[in-house]
Formats: C-alpha cells, structure tokens, sequence
C-alpha cells in the first residue's frame, strides 16, 4: 500500500472518531439542570426543549416561569421576601450563550413575570438591565400582566411579625435606630434618642438561608448544543428597599457560552457579586479545568475572603457533564435529561 492509500486511510480514520465523539456528546442533549430541588420547574424546562423542541433560551423561560408561578420556596417570584416596607420586588436575567446577549430587571415592581420581562429587555430593546418601576413600565407596556400587588397573606403576616420583633434582624450596620425600626442615623447623629436602642439592639445579623436565599438559576442545553441560562428570584427577606443582589448580574448568578458550558449560582448574592462566580467558572471550564474542579475553586475563592458566607454554584460543561460546589450550607441541585425517567436530585457533597 502505497503512502497516498496510508494517507486516506488516516483521514478516514480521524473523521470516524470525531463522528464518533460528537455522538456521545450528543446523548447529553437536551439537559436541563437547575440550582435547588425545584422539580416541576426542571420539568417543565425539559417538556418545553425534549417534547416541543424549543431552544435554550425557551426552555429556560418556561422552565423559570413555572417557577415563578409555583413561588418556589417563596424566594422566587410575587408573594415572598418582603422588604424592610413589606414589599416584594423581583430580579431576573436571561443569557443566550450562542450570541451572549442578556436581557435582565432588577428591583421590578407591580409585575409578576420576571423572567419573560427580562426576555423583553432582551428582545425588544439594545439594553441589558432596567430597573425599578421604568422596569414595570416597560414590561406592562410590551404586554406583560399589570399593574399586580405582588404581596401575599404570607409575605404581609412574615412583614408585621419582623415589625413586631423591632425589625429584626436586619441589613443595616454601623447605624442606630431613632425608634426600633428607623430612620437610621450615622454613629454620632441624634445620639441622645438613639442611645437606649444602642443598648437593647443588634442591627445585623446574618439572614441568609437556605429559605430565603434560594435563587432558581437553570442552564438549559438544546438538542443543537446551544446553551442558556436564567436567574429569578425575588431577593433577600426584609432587604433594604432598592438592594439588587446578584440575580440580575451577568457572571455573578448565572453565565453561559456555547463553546464553554454554563454556570447556576446561588447564596449570599451581596457577597458573590463580588467575586462573579459563574463568569470565573464558565473562563475556568474554558481553560481546562473540568466542571467540579471549577465549582470549587470558584467557590473557594470566595471563602478565603469571606469565611463566614453562604452559597453554591452548579456548573456544566458543552459536553453535559455538570458538578457543584458549596460553602457554609447543604446544597442540592437539579438534573434531567433523556438518561433519565424524571428529575435527579444531586445533593453535592463536601
């Protein structure tokens, strides 16, 4: 056999073995994974991208939506986590990792459906973020439901009984109460009526938990490989009112990139906004390192400068292996794809 024959052969050969490869890659897809045993939503993301064919970003709104409907442990969504005022507010975000755009609302009120409101801004406008009541605004007028008292029964009784306990704990520090629950005064101002709650009051406490802090952030992979994510939450029990956390924030809950993987993240959304977690797990998987040991280390790197904080993040490389990583609680997440008769739930070990 002459070398021409050998040469055609190794082609052959080589085009065999990428075929081969991008079918296993393949049986990954679709998948869906979701931060939290959020299982109807997972399940919904996955008859919308498995049953309908829909695509990431798709999948990932329905998938969030359901979420939100569902009030997910009444952290994402209308009727939980009421501010210091008792209202409820909602931050989401989208993220198509096939051309890296995001559309995303922070602070929203009067609206219900975060998720598809950020799928507006991405959509309909050259922006990224809106914010507050002009995100409202926007949102009613391209057609979303509203205005809508985003308050429940549940959120007004959890409201009046932290009124009763002199609105504690609390997101303020360094300050002191003019009565048990404000106007808060700097250290040295208004000191005489402020002296006896200096006494009787600690103005922080750490108030984040599993219940009160368990953002839904989904990555979806389509059956073409394209990726998504998507991020909704209605934020930090009685939260300073205007506080955005990292919901809304690209590369801090939730990233993606086609040519990478994605990330999920959720925790103390003050302090990992900080940090980007999931833009430095999605640059980590991009360098090499294999999903686990990315969730780690982004993780880790939070740690060493906040040792006392909370959080966790699911990532998935483009092949659809995924992982997690935690600090300071018990984290699970999310897993469906066509493997599988119904959601997993993973519990992430130390």
């Amino acid at each position: 056999m002459d070398r021409k024959h050998l040469l055609i052969i190794s082609l052959l050969v080589l085009v065999l073995q990428d075929t081969t490869g991008l079918e296993s890659q393949g049986q990954a897809y679709p998948l869906v994974v979701a931060t939290w045993p959020f299982k109807d939503a997972v399940r919904a993301a996955w008859r919308s991208v498995h049953e309908r064919g829909s695509s990431a970003v798709d999948a990932v709104i329905d998938g969030c939506s359901a979420c939100e409907e569902l009030r997910c442990d009444g952290t994402v969504g209308p009727g939980g986590s009421p501010d210091e005022n008792g209202e409820t507010t909602l931050d989401a975000l989208i993220m198509n990792g096939t051309t890296m755009e995001v559309g995303a609302v922070a602070g929203m009120r009067f609206v219900k459906d975060g998720i598809k409101a950020a799928k507006l801004v991405m959509d309909r406008t050259e922006h990224t973020l809106l914010v507050g009541e002009m995100a409202s605004i926007f949102a009613i007028l391209m057609g979303l439901p509203g205005p809508t008292n985003l308050s429940s029964s549940e959120s007004i009784e959890k409201w009046t009984n932290w009124k009763r306990n002199q609105c504690q704990p609390n997101f303020r520090r360094n300050v002191f109460p003019e009565n048990s629950c404000g106007p808060y005064h700097l250290r040295g101002e208004k000191l005489n009526s402020c002296r006896e709650a200096e006494g009787k009051l600690k103005l922080h406490s750490n108030l984040v938990g599993q219940h009160n802090h368990d953002t839904i952030s989904m990555a979806v992979i389509d059956k073409w490989g394209r990726i998504a994510v998507g991020t909704s939450t209605n934020g930090a029990t009685f939260k300073i009112p205007g506080r955005v956390g990292d919901g809304p924030i690209a590369g801090s809950s939730s990233y993606a990139d086609d040519e990478v993987g994605a990330c999920g993240a959720t925790g103390d959304g003050d302090v990992m906004m900080r940090f980007l977690p999931c833009y430095q797990v999605v640059e980590s998987m991009r360098q090499g390192m294999e999903p686990q040991r990315a969730a780690s280390d982004a993780i880790s790197r939070i740690a060493r400068k906040f040792p006392t904080f909370v959080g966790a993040v699911v990532a998935v490389n483009r092949n659809g292996v995924h992982a997690g990583a935690f600090h300071g609680w018990t984290f699970q997440y999310s897993v469906m794809n066509s493997t599988l008769d119904d959601v997993e739930i993973i519990t992430v070990v130390p």
